[in-house]
């Protein structure tokens, strides 16, 4: 179920945008923009976006947690995961990382 609402929300984007393509992030389904990722889809069955680390993720409306895929080691600067609890807000979440990629592309 939640990785189908991710494949779901990858092939309403491909269709949208010309340079958004399907790929892979750590052996695990993702987005791309212009071959750079923007979303995938972790093996904790949560969404996980690069928002940057400048995102205010602590203020969003979503319950937001960096991304951390490491055991002895931080998180990933600006990767941020969301439940499928909040699979709703996931669209609006891959838009959004999909937006300021593209600021930085």
């Amino acid at each position: 179920m939640e990785l189908e609402k991710f494949l779901e929300i990858r092939s309403e984007l491909c269709l949208k945008y010309a340079d958004v393509s399907e790929g892979k992030m750590m052996s695990s389904p993702a987005i791309h923009y212009k071959k750079k990722v923007f979303a995938f889809f972790s093996r904790q069955n949560k969404m996980v976006f690069k928002l940057g680390k400048t995102f205010p993720f602590l203020e969003s409306d979503v319950p937001l947690t960096e991304f951390n895929p490491f055991k002895k080691k931080g998180p990933l600067t600006g990767w941020y995961e969301a439940d499928f609890s909040q699979n709703q807000k996931w669209h609006k979440l891959a838009e959004t990382a999909l937006e300021l990629l593209k600021k930085e592309v």
